[in-house]
């Protein structure tokens, strides 16, 4: 009852508006025979409502539905109404002499049925435009501060967008597009649903709309690049509002309008992790985390506080990124008790002493250096950071009975043709090959591509660029990566880490590769320019190091699925443990003595699928013309 009661109540204005017209049919009808005869001064009796009455109305009703004139509204009339409003006179009256022709129009004047379309398009064309002239006066003499706003979408995130603006008063909702089929013609606060979204640019144009906003949180990523287009046609500004998952890590407020970002055209559905076994998992434990003051260490830290952990370390070199993480950690969770510790991982002294003081459950490693191009040039400070500084802290949580340790890895790790993925990659064997053994420290492995937005990576250098009025510098028109935002790895890190099995290496599904050239041209349009009219690309060339593509999985690594569909297993792949880890006093002796052959060596002994790429001399030259050179390859 209560549902047939708000459908009643929606559709209202619509059975409000179709009594008006059948009322203006029976009042032309009867008007125009009441003309006629006075004409002759005759004065003919009527009725109010006989059978030809009753026929006029109920075909001239056909008409109208037939036309689809109950598709509009009155507060938008145009021309077009009027048009479908002559278009259904006619119709009517063809269909009403057709019928009423088998009594040869008997008492009906042909004066009568020569007039009656024009007349009856006069009256119902008439309080349509009264209607909108009165509304559009009503406007004009509002509060010429309120921004007029056209809300796309017609939910439950746009009724209370609805409700907010009206509460600001620096904002008036003017109408809502929706692509629901029950929805046209109704309201949703009061606000008419003017048509399907892909009708943004007619609809904004006739309601003098200043302002998009995009209300519909649960849209996926094609979803949301079709309407973004579909606002960029308008040329008006348009914002969205937050997905829930942002309302509720405290990461926007709930009703605050955003720009569109370039995440939320490259995201992909919201994850649905398995919340009761990541909190279970989590609950009433101390983690540490290394490199807390990351990218992605510092949301490690976010999720870890946010899911119920009683204590967390945070292991950072940098006193900078730890003070702000720290600062941040004290204000948003004053309960959670946080301890620091200042130092080098790779120390053995430092992660001995973290580890004794504090006891940690889990511990997640995520420092490491991750620039590409850089690394290429600093092989000893990769090997020194990313490969042995793991081991150490891999070797200290077996010695001190850590029950987890989780090493973020990269996709780079993969048929690696750089030293970030090289050193990644042996620090992947050595945490296999430690949990060989027996009983103790579960080592766990996830990996993952390019992280949108993180420190170093192309999205905050093409908004530098951008902001800069270019060009955007982009490697290679063909270039692709993976990519995801902060929160969603860091998710999955959760996810995988609280359900896997010893010593497996799992992959984060990343969805499809983006080319950084499409990329780029994103971000421009959403910049408000256009891609080589207002911003120019400039293509630099590949550069030491770097890929055309980046693969997730080895060929024969045979990837299965876990219980999460968003977390993948990777095979086991068979390697020598004893190369691998009788190799490292070798490897720490030519980092302490800057030996480079010996350590390309021992990384192409250990690891017999590192190809180095060379970087060309072309790539050289157009590097060195272009000023700000480009960074897709980015952090983790």
């Amino acid at each position: 009852m209560a549902v047939w009661r708000q459908q009643l109540a929606g559709n209202f204005p619509r059975i409000a508006v179709m009594l008006h017209d059948l009322f203006m049919v029976w009042a032309c009808w009867q008007l125009l025979h009441v003309a006629r005869y006075a004409m002759l001064d005759t004065a003919p009796t009527l009725p109010l409502l006989g059978f030809d009455v009753a026929v006029v109305m109920l075909l001239q009703a056909l008409a109208f539905r037939y036309v689809g004139l109950y598709r509009g509204l009155w507060r938008f009339a145009s021309v077009t109404d009027l048009v479908n409003i002559f278009k259904a006179s006619f119709i009517g009256l063809g269909a009403i002499v057709l019928v009423l022709s088998y009594k040869r129009l008997d008492g009906i004047p042909m004066s009568v049925l020569a007039i009656y379309p024009f007349a009856l398009a006069a009256l119902l064309g008439g309080p349509r435009l009264l209607y909108r002239a009165w509304k559009d006066y009503q406007s004009i003499h509002s509060d010429a501060r309120a921004r007029r706003v056209l809300v796309l979408g017609a939910g439950h995130a746009a009724e209370a967008l609805v409700k907010d603006l009206r509460r600001s008063g620096d904002y008036e909702p003017v109408g809502l597009l929706d692509d629901s089929p029950h929805l046209k013609g109704a309201k949703l606060q009061g606000i008419p649903i003017l048509g399907n979204i892909a009708d943004v640019a007619s609809v904004a144009r006739e309601t003098a709309a200043k302002l998009l906003v995009i209300a519909i949180p649960t849209l996926d990523a094609a979803g949301m690049q079709r309407i973004v287009a579909l606002c960029e046609s308008t040329g008006l500004p348009f914002r969205t509002v937050p997905r829930l998952s942002d309302v509720l890590e405290g990461n926007t407020l709930p009703g605050q309008l955003k720009e569109v970002a370039i995440e939320d055209l490259l995201g992909r559905k919201p994850i649905q992790p398995d919340w009761e076994l990541i909190r279970g998992w989590l609950r009433g434990r101390t983690v540490m985390v290394t490199g807390a003051g990351g990218s992605i260490g510092s949301e490690l830290c976010r999720q870890c506080a946010r899911h119920g952990v009683s204590r967390i370390v945070l292991l950072e070199i940098s006193e900078i990124l730890m003070l702000n993480i720290q600062s941040e950690l004290c204000r948003n969770f004053p309960h959670l008790e946080i301890e620091c510790v200042l130092g080098d991982c790779g120390d053995a002294a430092v992660a001995r002493r973290a580890l004794t003081l504090y006891r940690p459950d889990t511990v997640f490693h995520a420092a490491a250096y991750k620039q590409v191009p850089l690394l290429e040039g600093q092989m000893r400070e990769a090997i020194r950071n990313n490969t042995l500084a793991t081991e150490c802290v891999a070797r200290a949580c077996q010695e001190h009975g850590v029950d987890n340790f989780v090493f973020i890895s990269t996709d780079k790790a993969v048929d690696p043709a750089n030293a970030l993925g090289a050193t990644k990659r042996y620090a992947e064997m050595i945490c296999q090959s430690l949990n060989q053994k027996k009983g103790g420290t579960r080592y766990v492995t996830v990996r993952f591509g390019n992280v949108l937005g993180s420190v170093g990576s192309v999205v905050p250098l093409f908004r530098e660029q951008i902001r800069k009025g270019g060009p955007v510098t982009v490697t290679d028109p063909e270039v692709s990566r993976y990519f995801m935002t902060i929160p969603e790895a860091c998710l999955l890190i959760l996810q995988a880490a609280a359900s896997s099995s010893r010593g497996a290496i799992y992959m984060l599904d990343m969805g499809e590769p983006v080319l950084i050239r499409v990329l780029a041209e994103q971000m421009i349009r959403l910049a408000g320019k256009q891609p080589g009219a207002d911003i120019a690309i400039v293509y630099t060339g590949l550069r030491s190091g770097e890929k055309l593509h980046e693969r997730l999985f080895y060929a024969d690594e045979n990837s299965k699925p876990t219980a999460h569909p968003k977390v993948l297993e990777a095979g086991v792949r068979e390697f020598s443990t004893e190369r691998v880890l009788g190799s490292l006093p070798r490897l720490r002796e030519a980092v302490a003595n800057y030996d480079a052959d010996t350590m390309q060596a021992i990384l192409s002994t250990v690891i017999p699928e590192y190809s180095p790429v060379q970087e060309t001399a072309e790539s050289r030259a157009k590097t060195n013309i272009v000023p700000f050179p480009s960074k897709e390859a980015g952090r983790n």
